[in-house]
């Protein structure tokens, strides 16, 4: 039912999307050096390694870590960056890992392949066993502010609550958040 749900809701979003997906493709080109898009490694379900789309917010050779482990990491937005990520219009091109069933558009934020601390608590509590998504309990309840063992905690509570009904709930919470910027730090 969950894959039959964000198939029907990728699809419709993408659609109605298609203009801005385009619009934003072209900004970043011409705002930087480099492709539109960013194909991060990230870690999906059963702790497998996927490559998850987004726009390139950041300069090419930032280094392909957590952004609150860079020195700086106002140093190393795009013109543009900033806007994409508060908007969180950075994060479009996920559905189509959403389409391929990569991720879902609601479960835990796929971890980077290098955050092990993150991934070793969230295997030791069956939350790698979930698909990731686009949103989540923990994106709704702190986003980048929350440590790790708080993330975690949330995404467990998510591994035990989910149901159709909490997930419209946590699509609902994002996007009031997002049209907030709440809990966005760059």
């Amino acid at each position: 039912m969950k894959r039959l749900f964000d198939l029907a809701l990728a699809l419709c979003a993408g659609a109605i999307l298609l203009v801005p997906v385009a619009v934003v493709a072209m900004a970043v080109r011409l705002t930087s050096k480099g492709p539109a898009l960013y194909w991060s490694d990230r870690v999906g379900r059963g702790n497998k390694i996927f490559k998850m789309p987004k726009f390139r917010s950041m300069r090419i050779g930032t280094p392909a870590v957590a952004t609150h482990l860079l020195p700086d990491p106002t140093a190393y937005l795009t013109p543009i960056g900033s806007f994409l990520r508060k908007s969180s219009l950075d994060e479009l091109p996920q559905l189509w890992s959403i389409l391929v069933g990569d991720m879902s558009f609601v479960g835990p934020r796929p971890a980077l392949f290098n955050q092990q601390d993150l991934i070793a608590l969230r295997t030791q509590h069956g939350v790698h066993e979930l698909v990731p998504g686009l949103t989540g309990w923990a994106q709704v309840n702190g986003r980048d502010e929350l440590p790790i063992p708080d993330k975690v905690k949330l995404d467990v509570e998510y591994l035990q609550r989910q149901s159709l009904g909490f997930d419209v709930r946590i699509l609902w919470m994002t996007f009031v958040k997002v049209l907030r910027r709440d809990g966005v730090s760059h």
